[in-house]
């Protein structure tokens, strides 16, 4: 059994904590998401290394508790950073971690504590345009199908399993912000369903792929331009 399988072995909803640095867009998604009781995750904390993150006050109107690590006395010393994180996480019982425009890399050490138990979404149909300015390099590569991916976070920099991917046809007219809009209506759908899926322990990892228990195979195609 893997760490993702081994997430929920207990009754009750998950508790989960989501991290964030700016104005937590995809929290948003999480925690309408987890509004409904029936949802297998609970949303009970909301984490930023910036005091000034606006994502904070969002959450706080939601009834979410908030808590901030800022990461500026701790200099360069990043696992002394999230050792500080990680402490916050247990003090709250947190089971799940996601990651939603946190902007710090995390140490190895953090990632080996909640392995199997952390998820990340980015703004790209990975393992394409890893890092920054996804959608931009999307359209000078052009490619005619970009999208979002939702993985299991591992030390490397989006590289992680692969939980789900949503794509979105380029359009010859698309600019970075119309692309951005909608690849992000895509990230608000696939999070709370990675999401749900680690949340009922139904995610298998092996091989380096992310197998998804009773997950109807896909059918049909996306081809861009339309023909």
């Amino acid at each position: 059994m893997t760490s993702a399988e081994k997430t929920r072995t207990g009754a009750g909803r998950a508790r989960v904590a989501i991290l964030i640095s700016g104005r937590g867009s995809n929290m948003a998604a999480l925690i309408e998401a987890a509004a409904d009781p029936a949802f297998p995750a609970e949303i009970v904390l909301v984490l930023s290394n910036r005091p000034d993150a606006a994502g904070l006050l969002r959450a706080a109107e939601a009834g979410i508790p908030t808590e901030v690590v800022d990461h500026k006395p701790f200099g360069k010393d990043r696992e002394a950073f999230d050792r500080a994180m990680d402490a916050v996480l247990r003090d709250h019982g947190i089971e799940i971690v996601c990651l939603a425009g946190f902007m710090r890399l995390l140490s190895a050490w953090f990632v080996g504590a909640w392995e199997g138990r952390m998820i990340n979404v980015h703004p790209a149909l990975l393992p394409s345009f890893k890092g920054l300015d996804t959608h931009a390099r999307a359209l000078t590569a052009g490619v005619r199908l970009h999208g979002a991916t939702v993985h299991l976070v591992v030390p490397e920099m989006d590289s992680g399993p692969i939980i789900v991917q949503g794509a979105v046809p380029v359009g010859d007219d698309d600019t970075e912000a119309s692309l951005a809009v909608r690849v992000l209506a895509v990230e608000h759908r696939i999070y709370p369903l990675a999401l749900r899926w680690l949340a009922e322990g139904r995610i298998m990892v092996a091989d380096g792929r992310c197998r998804i228990s009773g997950a109807a195979a896909p059918e049909g195609a996306m081809i861009a331009p339309a023909l």
